[in-house]
């Protein structure tokens, strides 16, 4: 009770000279938006990249630089940015990206050629990872009970930028020309920024650590907190199947279904489907505790395989698979994400950074291991690849998730 005292009352002295009380819903709407803005700034390009090549008349290998250098900029940002919203004030921080991300649209929008447009895109998948920023901002501002509810509602509005993104772009780029898109985005970047400016509060620095210390007490908080391990190994292993899915599913769809790209684009819609539980998953996590929800959670990923084993049969599978396994995922991270930014209110940046690096290389290792299982075995292979009730994989997150629910309990405990 006393840590809820003292965060408390950190909360109210963040709120001095912001002109709020705490974490309103005003101030939570205009997050919720500024996340759903800078989401797509990265996922824009999806249904752009066949545009790019004609463009430019640029090969399929060159065209993939730009993709890649914008995921790899997010995948920076939060390593090499993101720890120093301990350090520094978080709103500064938060206008310095997003004055950066506005001009990285402006830059993608004006590219004279290919070698311009990707490295406009490494700039903006730097700045992009100011959603990382807003979660550690929102833990700080919302009170302990209700910390799951916020981080919920915040990425609510990340999944659906993302969705957003890969759905509009496609259009824009049709009906108005690629560039286009991103002089929206630069729009809806500064009309969001402006009553942020308003009501946005600084939020003091945690600690005086110099850059180099800040950077190593990242390992150190690894290998010392009980609760980040386990969390961060959760949301890791549903990273795999994650990112094996989406890997191998456009080479699925065509082999086995004789579909092209637009088809398997639709499958993004009942693949967002976490958009629905996110919020739920946080007002659950804040009554419930972690457990039970990350719980949930896995089992719903685990039977997301299930419906996958039948896919080569029935696309319906395809969508309704997607729909469990997106559902499972954001629970699971919403709950997660609650967890590690209310252990240590001192290094909530860095909490943030070690757990979106295993996000991000969760996926990453997903890809991987499910394209060399398509490469070999076929989709079979791949829904082999995924969680069993009995694989190594799965007694590692469920001794994890008992773990994660011994250190939730103490948590709530003090």
């Amino acid at each position: 009770m006393r840590e809820h005292d003292d965060e408390n009352r950190v909360a109210g002295a963040v709120t001095q000279g912001g002109g709020g009380a705490g974490l309103g819903r005003a101030l939570m709407i205009l997050l919720t938006v500024l996340v759903f803005a800078t989401a797509g700034t990265i996922h824009f390009q999806t249904p752009m990249l066949a545009e790019f090549g004609r463009v430019f008349a640029a090969e399929p290998v060159a065209v993939a630089w730009v993709p890649a250098l914008s995921f790899g900029g997010f995948l920076a940002g939060s390593l090499f940015l993101v720890p120093l919203g301990d350090r520094f004030d978080k709103r500064t921080i938060v206008f310095a990206k997003l004055t950066g991300l506005v001009c990285a649209m402006a830059a993608m929008a004006a590219a004279p050629t290919l070698a311009a447009l990707a490295a406009a895109s490494f700039v903006a998948g730097l700045c992009a990872s100011i959603s990382q920023d807003a979660i550690a901002l929102t833990a700080e501002l919302a009170a302990p009970g209700e910390r799951g509810a916020a981080i919920g509602t915040l990425l609510s509005g990340l999944f659906v930028g993302i969705l957003f993104a890969r759905l509009v772009g496609g259009f824009v780029a049709a009906e108005l020309g690629w560039r286009w898109m991103y002089v929206i985005s630069a729009a809806m970047l500064v009309a969001a920024a402006a009553p942020l400016a308003t009501r946005m509060p600084h939020a003091p620095a945690r600690t005086q650590l110099p850059y180099a210390a800040l950077m190593g007490s990242l390992v150190r908080m690894l290998r010392t907190r009980a609760d980040l391990q386990q969390a961060s190994a959760v949301q890791f292993l549903l990273g795999i199947c994650y990112g094996g899915f989406w890997a191998t599913l456009a080479p699925m769809m065509t082999t086995l279904h004789g579909v092209g790209p637009a088809a398997v684009g639709l499958v993004g819609v009942p693949g967002a489907a976490g958009v629905l539980v996110a919020r739920a998953a946080g007002r659950w996590t804040d009554r419930r505790g972690v457990g039970p929800v990350v719980t949930i959670g896995i089992l719903l990923v685990m039977a997301a395989y299930v419906v996958f084993g039948l896919a080569g049969l029935f696309v319906a599978a395809v969508a309704i698979g997607a729909a469990l396994q997106d559902c499972g995922l954001r629970a699971a991270m919403v709950a997660n994400q609650a967890l590690i930014t209310g252990t240590d209110p001192e290094a909530r940046s860095r909490s943030n950074t070690v757990f979106a690096v295993h996000v991000w290389g969760g996926n990453a290792t997903g890809a991987l291991i499910a394209s060399t299982a398509w490469a070999v075995a076929g989709w079979s292979g791949v829904v082999a690849s995924g969680p069993r009730r009995r694989s190594p994989r799965s007694r590692c997150i469920d001794s994890s998730v008992r773990a994660a629910g011994r250190a939730d309990a103490l948590q709530h405990a003090r």
